[in-house]
């Protein structure tokens, strides 16, 4: 038997040493481990790109449906018309705007839907075809279109949408279908008509306003001419009365133009308090009674007798909308022709009652065309007319805002050539009879009905019987710093008797005031003085320690006839005011009042 551990054969037939068999197994043994850590890299290398590899494959997912949301959220919250159509056209994603304008809950129900059969809900086939024709051009020539047009869907509606066709192409430069995104400017492209409209109406009303200033301007300045060349006293007393008439006409422009403007900036307001209604009728009769009375017309009134005597509210404003129905009806009436006023009581409770306003005449009539205009602002229902008749145009539009603030509404019933009857309805408070001020004359010419002739209580002329010597005795401190208009007063006044003290600006009123307080009866105190203004003279007066300064009273004088002015002037301790230019009747009724 062979002995193996003596030796091995070599290749040339020799045994090889023992040591040397050993350092071959070795050396093989340090290869093979080498070989090993090797292979132990590699796997451990495939492991960690395997590892990395599908955690970029997770990120990739999670930004994949990051980027899904988002896109979701956009489309979801998009205000436009937005949606992608692919190369074969079938929808492919599409905002919840376009879901809800095409009849569907949620746009992924019309996800894979040909393009024509999702729109043939809403848009015409002839809109469907254009607009895929249109999307397969921008695909095959990657340049996209914009365009703006209007569409009358299916149920009726006409839109204007402005739309854009861009293709959707990725980074490969691939086209994947289009994009469309239509925006509806319907309303903007209506707002910019009205805005157009407006502005033009604008434009239109004040060459109008200019046109109305400064036809009673050249009546003034030629009428002024004429009185100074005539020789004789009725020459004169013609001029005079045409002059009055030019400037009365010339602030009634005025007062409508500044209401206007109060209703434009929303700083118009009513007040509230207590009056007599049937007192505010009569003012209203008398004002308008000599009108009907020149043009020969029948002016009729009749009044519900249930309405309550004292009502609360704004009753300055309520008559100037009786006033502007009326001043209508008799100018767009013939000569001969016939206007009625009826009030009526529609509701009462405790607190509050309802009173509808009837003014019917038998002009002219205003077309139904017209009748669409005749409550706007600066517009005019006929501009020809206008011009014709004279008037500013804003009367009704004033009057449709009073009657809103006071919780009622207005309309009006015509036909052209067969009159037109004006109605409006109004809410007031009921008032407190001791606390209206009503006068016992007042209260008996509230008589339910009647025909109004331009007499009863109409203010009585410069110089009238009731005016002579009437407040004889007493003195007035009169605080103005334009000489002409203490003119006036003085010339005004001059009949009644009263003993009149001037004082040029704030300061020197007060210093006349001090110096013998017992001596003034009451105080015509104008408001915007030099050195100081009416406010602080007031409130100074008010200051002093004298019993006289606490009680005597102060009515301003101001052409500022707005409710904050007048609040001013109450709140600096004035007790009423009378408005520029004076009206000979208002102030001898506030001297009346205060002086009695």
């Amino acid at each position: 038997m062979r002995d193996v551990t003596a030796g091995q054969e070599t290749p040339e037939g020799r045994t090889a040493p023992p040591d040397a068999q050993e350092g071959a197994a070795e050396r093989e043994l340090v290869r093979l481990q080498r070989q090993y850590r090797r292979l132990e890299r590699n796997y451990n290398a495939l492991v960690l790109m395997r590892e990395q590899n599908e955690r970029l494959q997770a990120l990739n997912d999670q930004a994949k449906e990051l980027s899904d949301f988002y896109n979701r959220l956009l489309l979801k919250n998009s205000s436009s018309i937005t949606f992608m159509l692919d190369t074969d056209m079938l929808f492919a994603l599409g905002s919840d705007m376009t879901a809800g304008l095409l009849g569907y809950a949620d746009s992924r129900e019309m996800v894979g839907l040909p393009f024509a059969n999702v729109f043939a809900r809403s848009f015409p086939q002839e809109w469907i075809d254009s607009m895929a024709a249109r999307s397969r051009e921008v695909m095959a020539t990657g340049a996209g279109v914009s365009s703006e047009g209007e569409v009358t869907l299916n149920d009726g509606q006409a839109l204007v949408f402005r739309m854009s066709v861009t293709p959707a192409q990725e980074k490969d430069g691939v086209c994947r279908g289009v994009v469309i995104v239509m925006v509806n400017v319907t309303e903007l492209i209506e707002a910019t008509k009205a805005a157009k409209a407006a502005s033009l109406a604008k434009g239109e009303f004040l060459s109008n306003m200019s046109h109305e200033m400064r036809t009673p301007l050249n009546a003034i300045i030629g009428m002024t001419s004429i009185g100074r060349a005539a020789g004789d006293i009725e020459k004169k007393e013609y001029c005079l009365d045409r002059i009055e008439d030019a400037s009365r006409h010339l602030l009634g422009v005025i007062n409508d133009i500044l209401d206007m403007s109060k209703i434009e900036a929303q700083k118009f307001t009513l007040s509230e308090a207590d009056f007599a209604f049937a007192r505010m009728l009569q003012q209203v009769m008398t004002l308008n009674g000599p009108r009907a009375t020149e043009r020969e017309q029948v002016f009729e009134v009749s009044v519900d007798p249930a309405i309550p005597r004292c009502l609360r509210g704004d009753d300055q404003r309520l008559a100037q909308v009786v006033t502007n129905l009326l001043s209508n009806a008799m100018k767009f009436t013939p000569e001969g022709g016939g206007i009625e006023l009826g009030v009526r009581l529609l509701e009462r409770d405790a607190a509050r009652c309802m009173l509808e306003f009837r003014v019917s005449d038998s002009g002219i009539g205003i077309s139904p065309e017209q009748q669409t205009l005749l409550f706007g602002s600066f517009q005019q229902a006929d501009t020809s007319i206008t011009r014709r008749f004279g008037g500013t145009g804003l009367g009704l539009a004033i009057s449709r805002q009073i009657v809103t603030m006071m919780g009622g509404e207005i309309w009006l019933e015509s036909e052209l050539g067969k009159g037109s009857t004006f109605f409006f309805t109004v809410s007031l408070g009921v008032g407190d009879e001791a606390g209206a001020g009503m006068r016992k004359d007042a209260a008996e010419g509230h008589d339910g009905s009647g025909a109004a002739d331009g007499s009863g209580t109409a203010p009585h002329p410069l110089g009238g019987p009731d005016v002579q010597g009437r407040f004889k005795g007493r003195t007035l401190l009169l605080a103005e710093d334009v000489e002409v208009n203490r003119e006036i007063v003085n010339a005004l006044l001059e009949p009644t008797g009263i003993g009149i003290v001037e004082a040029a600006n704030g300061a020197e009123a007060v210093r006349l005031f001090s110096g013998d307080p017992g001596r003034f009866g009451l105080i015509f105190m104008d408001v915007q003085m030099p050195e100081m203004d009416g406010l602080e003279a007031t409130r100074t007066i008010r200051a002093m320690e004298s019993p006289w300064a606490r009680d005597v009273p102060i009515v301003a004088m101001t052409a500022n006839v707005f409710r904050e002015d007048i609040e001013r002037c109450l709140a600096a301790g004035m007790d009423d005011h009378v408005g520029k230019p004076l009206d000979l009747a208002e102030v001898l009724d506030k001297m009346g009042r205060y002086l009695a």
